[in-house]
């Protein structure tokens, strides 16, 4: 702000030098806001998907209880003219239909493998969560990552929740491979899942692709995202588990 005095001496100015002095102001003030902007960014601020999931946890602010589906591309709905025809706003709009207070946040994030979504559960755990669905994993398969490792992200993430929202109930999303990945390899992940359940004593949706997976008709040109009917069979596969919670 200008002392009195100053804002005295820009009054007796001529007109032409009043523009030119507040051009200048406005000028250095969009320079300070930005080199400020520049000094913010870090590898932890928010990309643009945690953005729009702070924006839907505005929308969740007026309802009592939140469920945050947190995934990869087949939460986010991945290759959908409308992510709202994804699994978790299927969810919604059953939740809706029986006028329970619940809102659903998508935050599935395509591409993501367990250890993103281990870097990113503290951010996403600035919220009040009543139940957390944790599907993550199908691209640590699907990319060959060693089981140790997979196994390992996704404790530390359920233990991320546990010890930051010990209220929230965790649902655990089971994720099987193409058998092309190895007898060995689809055996030992699709049982990891089975084990985190039981360690954990967490609710268990055993195979979330149940059929879906591997049925032409139902899943997209890439054979692994679900089509818009695929994820109304993912959505009522996932509602027998979260259903009972509600």
């Amino acid at each position: 702000m200008f002392k009195a005095e100053n804002r005295h001496l820009l009054a007796n100015l001529p007109t032409s030098w009043n523009q030119k002095f507040l051009k200048f102001c406005y000028f250095t003030l969009a320079l300070l806001i930005l080199g400020c902007g520049e000094d913010k960014k870090d590898k932890t601020a928010p990309d643009s998907s945690e953005i729009e999931v702070a924006e839907q946890t505005e929308t969740a602010k007026t309802s009592s209880k939140t469920i945050l589906c947190f995934g990869d591309s087949i939460t986010a709905g991945y290759g959908l003219e409308d992510t709202e025809d994804a699994f978790p706003g299927l969810l919604q709009d059953k939740i809706d239909a029986l006028d329970l207070d619940y809102t659903v946040i998508n935050s599935g994030l395509s591409g993501e493998t367990s250890a993103g979504g281990k870097g990113r559960i503290d951010w996403i755990l600035n919220q009040n969560i009543d139940i957390f669905l944790l599907e993550l994993g199908a691209n640590d398969g699907l990319r060959g990552v060693a089981l140790s490792e997979t196994r390992a992200n996704l404790q530390a993430i359920i233990n991320t929740v546990k010890e930051k929202s010990p209220a929230t109930k965790i649902i655990l999303a089971g994720m099987q491979l193409p058998p092309n990945m190895g007898q060995d390899y689809t055996t030992e992940f699709k049982q990891l899942f089975i084990d985190l359940a039981e360690e954990n004593n967490l609710a268990f949706i055993p195979f979330i692709l149940e059929n879906v997976g591997g049925i032409a008709e139902l899943n997209q040109s890439d054979g692994i995202h679900p089509t818009e009917e695929g994820h109304e069979i993912v959505a009522n596969t996932v509602w027998e588990v979260l259903k009972p919670m509600l």
